[in-house]
């Protein structure tokens, strides 16, 4: 058991230390300079804008991800939604972008299940995020 334990213990720390390698991450190989985000920055922003209303999880400017945390509309205190973004691009194109949108519904004691988003939600916000980037885009472009 010893021996079984330790065999899966230490492959899984060398696999920790390797994740923590230096400054040769995939976003500095794209040639993006050390200390530009990795991702197209119209996109970024237009995400943190699109979401603001969203308590803030995580913010990952150089992986492209933005996860909110759980957001209970005062309307609706049965529900809540949490959002995931993946900018995949660092180019403004519409198809590099994914949102992934989760729901819960109340279970009336304190708890919460796990709930179908509309097909249409996540849809919704990708088209929201590329609007408000090109329009950031368009008032850089104007000076």
């Amino acid at each position: 058991m010893k021996r079984v334990t330790t065999s899966l213990i230490v492959p899984l720390c060398l696999l920790s230390l390797a994740a923590c390698g230096g400054k040769t991450s995939h976003h500095l190989a794209r040639g993006a300079p050390e200390g530009a985000i990795g991702v197209n920055g119209y996109l970024w922003r237009a995400t943190l804008d699109t979401l603001a209303f969203m308590p803030l999880l995580s913010a990952d400017p150089y992986g492209g991800v933005v996860i909110t945390d759980w957001y209970v509309n005062p309307e609706k205190p049965g529900e809540r939604f949490k959002a995931t973004v993946y900018i995949l691009d660092s180019r403004l194109r519409a198809d590099g972008l994914n949102v992934s949108v989760f729901k819960q519904v109340s279970d009336g004691a304190g708890g919460w299940a796990p709930a179908p988003t509309a097909d249409q939600t996540s849809t919704d916000i990708e088209n929201a995020i590329l609007t408000r980037a090109r329009q950031l885009r368009l008032s850089n472009l104007k000076g």
